[in-house]
């Protein structure tokens, strides 16, 4: 198997979990990796939360304060499943604590925190993989593949859907989340992120866009205890929710190609209804995230009334040959964190950036900022990064 490598989570809520088992599970799928998780430490500020991941889980410590993960020796590699308030100051002092950075997005609150965690990995020398686990799914590979190799033709537009209800009822808690000052924005940094990824990993770089956003659950009840996802809260004092529930923003490609990006968190009668439809001069592609296996594929030379067929994903489409003998096989969301934990410790181990880097993670929330300031100035805008 080779050589170990000492690894920290930074927050254990649902996602801390997400990364736990993702490297507990990577070496059974990468059996050639050149070297193996071995969970040292994990960090939690709730009391009692560290301690029972640890119990149930195998780290050999567990800590309140994430300072003491960035102080110890044995640890090389670091997940950061915290609050988007403290993704900067966490990143930062773990890159310059010499540790291997693995952090879920948006990485901060905006750009400037992206750039600043970026900047130090950068400096430090150190690996950074952002958890955009939508573009580990094969049949997303399959897509990109399709549309390089001119399978489509000429892109010509595209639409991605980012719907969820996970925020929909009106008794849900008014957690960081729903805060400027600790979640920065709302749906924009937990949903459309993934859609700008998804959008630029397809199609290349965003030239300019146009936003539009609104709040539609307006007020919430603060929990009265640690909260763990997206709990509900009737006791609680009742306060503002502070960022947006809903964007949609139209996108121009550097390519010349257009697009629609479409995201809700409050959307009743949705779960994760993610996926997107591609057009080009030839033909399309479309994926639908609950049905992850499969691509819708139009190509050939009929233009119009031209058939739509599924291709089932399976061996030879990104890494799904380490899950699945066969097409057609499911796979779940569990699996392409698996992937990223791949892709993180090849990157440590060679040396060289595999998967989603904190540079998508810069010109995502750039992008992110950008739909902000465009639905607060109804103006076009860039996308600087």
């Amino acid at each position: 198997m080779g050589s170990t490598l000492g690894v920290a989570v930074v927050g254990f809520g649902w996602m801390g979990r997400v990364h736990t088992q993702a490297y507990a599970r990577v070496p059974h799928h990468f059996p050639g990796l050149s070297v193996r998780p071995e969970l040292i430490a994990v960090a939690d500020e709730v009391p009692g939360r560290a301690e029972e991941a640890a119990a149930r889980y195998g780290f050999a410590t567990a800590v309140r304060d994430w300072r003491e993960v960035a102080a110890d020796p044995r640890v090389r590699a670091v997940s950061v499943a915290a609050p988007n308030f403290l993704h900067r100051e966490i990143g930062v002092a773990m890159a310059e604590a010499g540790k291997h950075l693995w952090i879920e997005k948006p990485v901060g609150l905006d750009a400037k925190d992206a750039r600043a965690v970026a900047g130090a990995v950068a400096e430090a020398g150190v690996q950074g993989t952002v958890g955009f686990n939508y573009r580990n799914a094969p049949a997303v590979a399959a897509a990109r593949e399709l549309i390089a190799a001119g399978e489509i033709g000429s892109v010509t537009h595209l639409r991605i859907r980012l719907f969820s209800d996970y925020a929909a009822h009106p008794e849900g808690a008014l957690t960081w989340r729903y805060e400027r000052e600790r979640g920065g924005s709302g749906v924009l940094g937990d949903l459309a992120s993934h859609g700008v990824d998804l959008a630029r990993f397809l199609l290349g770089e965003i030239a300019a866009l146009t936003a539009d956003t609104a709040v539609f659950v307006p007020e919430r009840a603060r929990p009265t205890g640690a909260t763990a996802g997206h709990a509900r809260s009737t006791d609680g004092e009742f306060g503002p929710v502070e960022n947006e529930d809903y964007v949609s923003c139209l996108l121009r490609f550097a390519s010349g190609a257009r697009g629609v990006l479409e995201a809700c968190r409050v959307s009743v009668g949705e779960q994760n209804n993610y996926g997107f439809e591609i057009h080009g001069t030839k033909g399309a592609v479309s994926w639908d995230f609950r049905r992850m296996g499969e691509l819708g594929v139009s190509r050939g030379t009929s233009f119009q009334d031209q058939p739509v067929s599924t291709l089932y994903v399976g061996p030879g489409h990104g890494e799904y040959a380490a899950f699945q003998p066969g097409a057609a096989n499911s796979m779940g969301y569990d699996d392409l964190k698996v992937i990223e934990a791949y892709n993180f410790l090849r990157s440590i181990s060679e040396g060289t950036p595999y998967g989603a880097t904190l540079e998508d993670a810069v010109h995502s929330a750039a992008a992110l900022d950008a739909m902000a300031r465009s639905a607060a100035d109804s103006t076009w805008t860039s996308p600087a990064v």
